[in-house]
């Protein structure tokens, strides 16, 4: 049987004042990008929606005791809202979580790609549009690359006060709007699965939100509205590593101080707690977290700023009048989002680009680059990337392999030079591990265990950063796409959920 944790809570009085909706208030939904008929949309809830923003920071906890709550358990689920996939999970009666199963015409799986692609559809109406997300999204926008317009990665742009909005076929859509219809797909591709007796949501949320100067906030208030608007009836927020920490605990057999680390797409969290018996009862307190703006997407970004970039154009000359002049380098920086390059391929930017060919010293590599624009081989070439650098976890060396570039395309990858291109993003990983150590005063030697999730924790330069501080039999891993959600979940189910704040 599972195990009760109690975190506990100093004082009542740091809980915050509950913002409440009042009952059958109807709410603003965007229609325009929902082409599930009406009665396939999410209902507005008849009961009030409560918003419990607080604190959890030092060794504040939450207390989710175990009450008798035999005659008002209500079911949770647990929403990991990712950068590159998102889980949700459902808690049951009996202490255990399972992952929601999503179906669309890309298969059934348990994860989606956190992702939306949009496209005009005559059989809809002039004003409607034909909306998928995840895998779907993805090859809705593969197959209709110049009539679909595709969004990745929305998270990041949740604590930017810079994003207000994206246009959508001539239509603003806010954060707000694109959480908001993702989570409608995610209902519509659960199908009959999608329980409807779940009371509670608990969201996952990064110890720092992704940007140079994230307002979380902001991002928090984004949070809420989007999940208001899907018809969640009660939002709680956690720290992502706090419920990976929550999933973990369940297989302590003893005392520990737990250092959970969760890389994901946008963000790497550090989160520490201690796990005690009491009683019979396992219970959790707080210590202290730190987090970072920089995960797996960056290093995505660094192998193609090496592998590719050189190839199609990046550092070459070309001649202006009586100077030769770098081909801009900031031509390179939509890589970042292999998405992007199709909104490249609009640009007056891309237009320019076109015009140095006549000028270039090295014409041939700006004609590489404007065909892989202009024939939309932004996600094969990512998917030439991951593949690498799933390889080079377990190999010393792996070959690159991307068609489309021709011989230029095809070259042997040394881990040690993929280690040095990620170099400077290893150091902020690990500047945010020395934080979370420094801040609460915690000794490496007197950390019983350490649980790396998120899919960068197979890197073979981030585990290393763990392996020079912790003897190898104190670290662990598992679950790493799923950790979270089930964590969530757990909490969700646990009680006493209403002191449970961030």
């Amino acid at each position: 049987m599972r195990r009760q944790i109690v975190y506990h809570l100093p004082s009542p009085a740091d809980a915050a004042v509950n913002l409440r909706k009042t009952a059958g208030e109807k709410l603003a939904i965007p229609s325009a990008l929902c082409n599930q008929p009406p009665s396939s949309d999410i209902g507005v809830p008849k009961a009030s929606l409560i918003f419990t923003p607080g604190r959890l920071s030092g060794r504040a906890g939450v207390s989710i005791g175990n009450k008798d709550m035999a005659m008002t358990q209500k079911r949770a689920l647990g929403l990991d809202f990712g950068t590159t996939n998102t889980v949700m999970a459902l808690s049951d009666t009996g202490g255990a979580s399972r992952s929601m199963r999503f179906t669309s015409s890309a298969g059934t799986d348990d994860s989606m790609r956190t992702a939306l692609s949009f496209m005009k559809d005559a059989g809809l109406g002039a004003a409607a549009l034909h909306v998928e997300a995840g895998h779907a999204a993805i090859r809705q926008f593969i197959d209709n690359a110049g009539d679909c317009r595709f969004l990745q990665s929305i998270k990041t742009f949740a604590a930017s006060p810079l994003f207000q909005g994206t246009l959508i076929f001539a239509k603003r859509q806010s954060f707000e709007d694109l959480m908001d219809v993702f989570l409608r797909k995610l209902k519509a591709y659960a199908g009959e699965e999608w329980p409807g007796d779940v009371s509670t949501v608990i969201a996952g949320r990064p110890v720092r939100f992704a940007g140079s100067n994230p307002d979380e906030t902001l991002a928090l208030a984004r949070y809420n509205e989007a999940l208001t608007r899907a018809g969640f009836p009660e939002i709680h927020y956690v720290y992502e590593p706090v419920a990976a920490a929550y999933y973990f605990a369940q297989s302590l057999k003893k005392d520990a101080n737990v250092l959970v680390a969760d890389f994901g797409g946008g963000t790497t969290d550090y989160s520490l707690i201690r796990f005690e018996t009491h009683a019979g009862k396992l219970s959790a307190t707080p210590i202290g977290h730190s987090g970072v703006g920089v995960a797996g997407d960056h290093f995505d970004f660094r192998m193609i700023d090496n592998l590719v970039s050189p190839e199609i154009g990046k550092g070459s000359k070309f001649k202006s009048f009586d100077k030769v002049l770098d081909v801009p380098s900031g031509y390179y920086v939509n890589f970042g989002r292999w998405n992007q390059l199709s909104i490249f391929k609009t640009s007056k930017e891309f237009t320019d680009l076109k015009s140095l060919v006549r000028s270039a010293l090295e014409p041939e590599k700006l004609e590489l680059f404007i065909d892989l624009v202009e024939h939309d081989e932004g996600y094969p070439l990512y998917q030439a990337i991951s593949a690498t650098k799933m390889a080079l976890s377990s190999a010393e060396e792996a070959e690159f392999n991307f068609a489309p570039l021709g011989k230029a395309g095809r070259k042997m990858v040394k881990r040690s030079d993929f280690n040095n291109w990620i170099a400077e993003d290893l150091a902020k990983i690990e500047e945010a591990l020395d934080e979370v150590l420094e801040k609460t005063k915690v000794a490496p030697q007197a950390i019983d265990k350490v649980f790396l999730t998120g899919g960068t924790s197979f890197v073979p330069a981030v585990r290393e950063l763990f392996t020079r501080r912790f003897d190898a039999d104190r670290i662990e891993s598992g679950g790493e796409l799923l950790s979270i959600a089930h964590g969530l979940a757990m909490i969700g189910e646990s009680g006493d959920i209403q002191r449970w704040t961030v």
